[in-house]
């Protein structure tokens, strides 16, 4: 009666084993459960290990004795291709984690492209989109390269496509620059005019009313570019272009 509970308990462990990669693949048999079988396993060979060492210290039943020794080492075969299916099912569960984090880094970054950055311009919060920046950036990539007519394009059609952006105020700063680079007065001063007028807190207001008295002094009018410098002195005192105002103002 006794061998026949102990081929009962192989066969249990048997099936249990024949059945782990399916209930693995299932997703019912996870590490612990491996880790538990496997321990189940290793208690019932202990066990037969001491029953196979007592038949054989009172020589009892020979045969008895071999069929214990054979579902021994079935049972430690057995044993073995658990291990080997554990290291399998703790490999693919390794990939699937690598590959969960790898898709949650793309992902990320994917958005990170897409998504409206909250960034300081000019001195001021804003929110930002990677259009609108991408767009602020080739325009201002034409101007330092020196193509002011492309550039007045670009920054004119930053402005049309962004009138709330944040960098509103240095586009039309920008575009009041293409222009005068060009030697284009006629086209600066409303430029700038407009900059002074709609953003007169910008820090480049200041330098934009300078150009805007540079440029009537190339128009040759004089009482208008009288008029700006020292509006320029009166509303931006402390700034490096209202001291330029005063030099020039005193150099006439």
């Amino acid at each position: 009666m006794k061998l026949i509970s102990v081929r009962h308990s192989v066969a249990i462990a048997a099936l249990f084993v024949l059945l782990a990669p399916s209930l693995a693949s299932a997703g019912l048999f996870d590490d612990d459960e491996a880790r538990k079988a496997i321990l189940d396993l290793r208690s019932k060979v202990d066990a037969l290990n001491t029953r196979l060492d007592a038949k054989l210290d009172t020589k009892a039943d020979k045969n008895t004795a071999l069929d214990l020794a054979n579902e021994n080492e079935q049972l430690r075969a057995e044993m073995a291709k658990l291990r080997g299916q554990l290291e399998v099912l703790a490999n693919d569960v390794a990939n699937t984690q690598r590959r969960q984090q790898d898709f949650y880094v793309d992902l990320d970054n994917r958005l990170r492209k897409i998504e409206p950055k909250r960034m300081t311009v000019d001195g001021k919060e804003t929110t930002v989109e990677p259009t609108e920046q991408r767009n602020y950036d080739a325009a201002m990539s034409l101007f330092k390269a020196g193509d002011y007519k492309n550039a007045v394009t670009a920054f004119s059609g930053f402005l049309s496509a962004y009138p709330q952006s944040g960098y509103a105020g240095s586009a039309q700063y920008w575009l009041g620059n293409s222009y005068y680079a060009q030697r284009d007065c006629k086209n600066t001063v409303p430029a700038m005019q407009q900059l002074v007028k709609t953003y007169p807190d910008h820090p480049k207001a200041p330098d934009a009313l300078l150009n805007i008295a540079g440029c009537y002094t190339e128009l040759k009018e004089k009482a208008a570019a009288k008029k700006t410098l020292e509006t320029l002195i009166s509303q931006y005192p402390d700034t490096e272009a209202a001291q330029a105002a005063k030099n020039r103002l005193s150099a006439k």
